[in-house]
């Protein structure tokens, strides 16, 4: 076996930094507290609890005063430079998303990036350097070594995966005269579209699995915690921890002591914080009222704040939600990260359990189509008659914000719109207090489009003003979103007669139970049709709730304020193949796979409703018709390609030839039998 040259690597890199007079750290010296902090924190390489030591560390500065820090990780075997996947990405998880700690600890480039994970994880550093560096003896006695150096960053296009900036033969791009040319090049380092639909996909299974594990954890080991506390303690969790960029500094693990002395507890640490947190996002004063004493009751109790060796349960949880989660939320997945968030906390209470219970949460790629299909832009006003956790608002908030991206070009224009997008053009209604107090933190956490979720009864107490700033003007709703109860009158029709009726203008989408359109609400299909245009109607898959028995939905999508007229063309889209494939494993690690171009179909479905049968690429005949229905029949929404029984040339000659083939095979048979 051959010996590590180890020391001899260390010495030649290690002389480099030295000759460029940089103030470099060995593995046993101190950095800073906070870098200190995180790699001590942060699980080692061998799955240990924390003690994270690279071989080498440094705390560089560009130009523009932005500090770097540099990870450097050395190796003394030819062939222990990085070991990567098959896309090509540093391979530190293994199939079933948990660490893997054999290529973190032998190879050098993966050392270094689990590294700069921790820095991630627990710092607030956004951009990090990940250096590795192993070398060999040839066969006449001479060092031979190779450097690998990644770019880890929580940036959209990188997502914590690392990106790989070049081929190096030694340090000096680290030199003060070389550092800000290395990090203009840095910063044009994007993961390509395929990568970054990759590390995306993976993401978000970890979080899917970290959020199962951390339910499971605190439900077990956590006694005396009702399901409403185990949702607010993680949310509370996640509020103080992120903090407000430059204003509101994030509370840490090693500020919370558990102390019992009064106003020192832990649970008068984490208000505070939020309270801060609150103050500083301008949220309206009674909403802010509202969340602090509904998680005052959970946070300031004296059970949860009670020490026993040492720490108190509160403690314990927010290392637990830190830890597990805290990545997720500094990487900039954040429109991912808080719906899967909201939709398995949504999971966690008890009565959607309940085999009664009709309240079931739209898929997020759902959701998305849903306000594609509502022709959401920057200048959309939004709202949802039933939001749940409000999934359907963010998704419509970020399609405005992306829009908003793309078309204004004025920095200070762009966040005035992020702005009014947030507090004046979106707008929920929520009957359910718990499930409420779910959709105001989701949107506080996505940025803050809270300010119009109300805690009513959209069918008995919503007049159609704005809740909260301009409450004596009318919301003026130009797109319509909604997945209704389907206990509710007409399947959930009630909900969508009485927002498409305060509508002036524009266009909904929802997704309900088929049975609606098929007479289970005929007189409220009627209704609306007096009104307002049917312009499709889309058969979903059956299985698109997992979790729930299996019950068929379509989506429909209206034109706002036009009756709809016998010959108006209606697009019937047969949408049972949407390209994925899903199964209900609880300890599956992806649930959900892209089998058969879903993007693509997501994409076409979205054109077709739009522009029609010239967009037809995936789909065919079968799938999409155009035809009508009777504005007053209100039951025949469910139609499909007519099948055509006629015969054609093609039908003749496939029957000649089976024919032919049969009488052929017969008459070999018989002669085979004769000549017996």
């Amino acid at each position: 076996m051959a010996k590590s040259i180890e020391p001899n690597i260390v010495d030649l890199a290690n002389g480099w930094l030295k000759s460029y007079d940089l103030d470099y750290k060995l593995e046993q010296e101190e950095l800073n507290t906070e870098i200190d902090s995180a790699l001590n924190d942060y699980f080692s390489k061998g799955g240990g609890k924390g003690g994270n030591r690279p071989d080498a560390k440094l705390l560089l500065k560009d130009k523009e005063g932005n500090y770097f820090p540099i990870l450097i990780e050395y190796k003394g075997l030819k062939g222990k430079l990085e070991k990567l996947d098959s896309k090509g990405q540093v391979e530190n998880k293994n199939a079933k998303l948990e660490p893997h700690f054999n290529n973190i600890k032998n190879y050098a480039l993966n050392g270094a990036v689990h590294y700069a994970t921790a820095l991630l994880h627990h710092t607030d550093y956004k951009d990090i350097i990940a250096i590795g560096m192993t070398g060999y003896k040839d066969a006449k006695g001479e060092i031979k070594h190779q450097i690998s150096v990644y770019f880890v960053s929580t940036s959209k296009s990188n997502l914590g995966a690392g990106k790989k900036v070049g081929e190096y033969s030694d340090f000096s791009f680290l030199a003060s005269h070389n550092f800000d040319n290395f990090i203009k090049k840095v910063k044009t380092l994007e993961l390509g579209k395929e990568e970054l639909a990759f590390v995306k996909e993976q993401r978000e299974r970890e979080i899917d699995t970290n959020l199962v594990r951390l339910n499971n954890d605190i439900y077990k080991n956590e006694k005396g915690l009702g399901e409403n506390d185990r949702v607010y303690l993680v949310a509370s969790v996640i509020i103080a921890n992120i903090g407000v960029d430059g204003k509101v500094k994030r509370l840490e693990k090693n500020e919370l002591k558990s102390s019992e002395e009064e106003g020192k507890r832990d649970g008068d640490i984490l208000i505070n914080k939020i309270i801060e947190f609150l103050n500083e996002r301008d949220i309206p004063q009674d909403k802010k009222e509202l969340i602090i004493r509904t998680l005052s009751n959970t946070l300031l109790t004296e059970n949860i704040n009670k020490v026993e060796n040492g720490e108190s349960q509160l403690r314990k949880v927010f290392v637990k939600v830190v830890d597990d989660l805290g990545f997720y939320y500094k990487i900039d997945l954040t429109t991912d990260f808080t719906g899967k968030l909201f939709n398995e906390m949504y999971s966690w209470l008890g009565f959607t359990q309940d085999k009664l219970n009709d309240v079931v949460l739209t898929p997020s790629y759902v959701a998305t189509l849903l306000v594609k299909l509502s022709r959401v832009n920057k200048d959309s006003f939004v709202w949802d008659f039933a939001t749940g956790s409000a999934g359907l608002l963010v998704s419509a908030m970020n399609e405005m914000l992306d829009d908003a991206q793309d078309k204004i070009t004025s920095p200070d224009k762009l966040r005035e719109k992020q702005l009014q997008i947030k507090a004046e053009q979106l707008l929920g209604l929520e009957v359910l207090s718990n499930i409420y107090m779910l959709a105001i933190l989701n949107m506080i956490l996505m940025g803050d489009g809270s300010s119009n979720i109300l805690n009513k009864d959209s069918l008995k107490d919503f007049d159609g003003n704005y809740g909260f700033g301009n409450t004596e003007n009318s919301f003026p709703a130009n797109a319509f979103v909604l997945n209704p109860p389907y206990s509710a009158e007409g399947n959930g029709m009630i909900f969508v007669e009485k927002a498409l009726n305060m509508m002036n203008r524009g266009y909904g989408a929802i997704i309900i139970q088929n049975s609606a359109g098929s007479g289970k609400a005929r007189d409220y299909n009627r209704d609306i049709l007096a009104n307002h245009t049917l312009v499709a109607s889309i058969k979903m898959p059956i299985d698109i709730f997992i979790g729930k028995s299996s019950v068929q939905t379509n989506i429909y999508v209206f034109k706002v304020g036009e009756p709809h007229e016998a010959d108006e063309t209606v697009k019937f889209i047969d949408f049972s193949d949407d390209g994925y494939t899903r199964t209900n494993r609880k300890k599956g690690s992806n649930n959900l796979k892209n089998t058969n171009q879903a993007t693509q179909r997501y994409e076409e479905i979205v054109n077709l409703v739009r522009f029609g049968k010239k967009k037809l690429n995936i789909f065919t005949d079968k799938e999409y018709y155009e035809g009508n229905i009777n504005p007053l029949d209100g039951a025949d929404w469910n139609q499909s390609a007519p099948i055509d029984t006629k015969p054609t040339l093609e039908d003749f000659k496939k029957t000649v030839s089976d024919y032919l083939s049969w009488e052929v095979s017969s008459i070999l048979k018989q002669r085979g039998e004769e000549g017996k």
